[in-house]
């Protein structure tokens, strides 16, 4: 009886090991996350910053004093401009949507099947338009010719920056066509020619900002200065009333203020003003105006702020 052979045992293969497992992809960190809030949040508050300083600017312009001396701070600027970016803001979100939900509609008819020739033609005539206005609208924003609309009306400033601005929203929309176009259509995607369609579309966008950026300013700037005539017009009714003690006789040409010399026996401020309003208040000057001040003849008396002059304010209902 034969013994069962062994067979040679063969070697094992050795089993490869195991890689390091691949990271986890990063979590971003609370900063990160903090990012998509502060950044949009800073610019934003630039913005108003910016606008606030226009229209403080303006508003003391139209009385002679330079804002610059003032010495307002950030918070004061950004107090003031929402009352100045309101208006426009709200009239602008209101024209985008309007805007928004026509090209929306030309879009969706535009795109259904058998508009190819049609979809080809609006398009360039969108961009002709477009191109048309925005190259129309320069002129008209640095005056080189005027507008057939009355200054009066607070929109005339600024149709120079709207009519930019829907020509660049117009040509925009005209080249998401063409690329829109070029995308469903695979024999006509021409890699260079997207790119620079791309390009434009994104120019057309930078000039849109800066159309309603430079229109904003523009209105808000128009403002500071219509609410400083008002204020003229009105009187000052939100200033108060002071009383001027001086050292000696102020010299100025305001009208109904009314100088009284005390004498000597009254101390070394013998000069006595009525009639004046405080205006603003710098680190280093009064700046009064009178109460009778008219729109066709009014003006703003500095004094220093020092020993040479005392000044005293009262409540509007105590003056009445």
């Amino acid at each position: 009886m034969t013994e069962p052979r062994e067979e040679p045992s063969r070697p094992e293969t050795p089993t490869p090991a195991a890689g390091p497992a691949s990271p986890p992809p990063p979590m971003g960190t609370f900063f990160d996350k903090a990012a998509y809030v502060v950044a949009p949040g800073t610019a934003a508050i630039g913005l108003l910053y910016y606008f606030g300083s226009v229209y403080t600017d303006a508003y003391y312009a139209t009385f002679g004093v330079p804002a610059a001396d003032l010495q307002l701070s950030v918070q004061a600027y950004l107090a003031r401009s929402p009352e100045a970016v309101f208006g426009p803001v709200w009239f602008l979100l209101v024209c985008g949507l309007a805007v928004m939900l026509v090209l929306g509609r030309v879009g969706h008819v535009l795109a259904r099947r058998g508009k190819e020739r049609r979809r080809r033609m609006v398009s360039r005539w969108f961009l002709a338009v477009g191109v048309l206005m925005v190259l129309l609208g320069f002129p008209l924003f640095f005056e080189a010719f005027s507008l057939p609309l009355p200054e009066s009306w607070w929109i005339t400033p600024v149709v120079p920056s709207l009519v930019a601005a829907l020509g660049a929203t117009l040509a925009f929309f005209s080249v998401q066509q063409r690329l829109q176009w070029s995308a469903e259509d695979p024999a006509r995607r021409e890699g260079t020619a997207d790119r620079m369609w791309s390009t434009g579309g994104a120019l057309l966008i930078g000039l849109l900002a800066m159309s309603l950026f430079f229109g904003t300013t523009r209105y808000v700037a128009l403002q500071g200065n219509t609410h400083a005539w008002e204020e003229i017009q009105a009187g000052y009714p939100e200033s108060l009333p002071v009383v001027v003690y001086s050292r000696i006789p102020v010299v100025h040409n305001a009208t109904a203020i009314t100088h009284q010399d005390m004498g000597g026996d009254k101390g070394p401020y013998r000069h006595r003003y009525t009639g004046f309003h405080l205006l603003v208040k710098s680190p280093s000057r009064f700046y009064l105006v009178s109460y009778a001040t008219r729109h066709d003849n009014y003006l703003t008396v500095v004094l220093p702020d020092d020993d040479s002059v005392r000044v005293e304010m009262t409540s509007p209902s105590l003056m009445g």
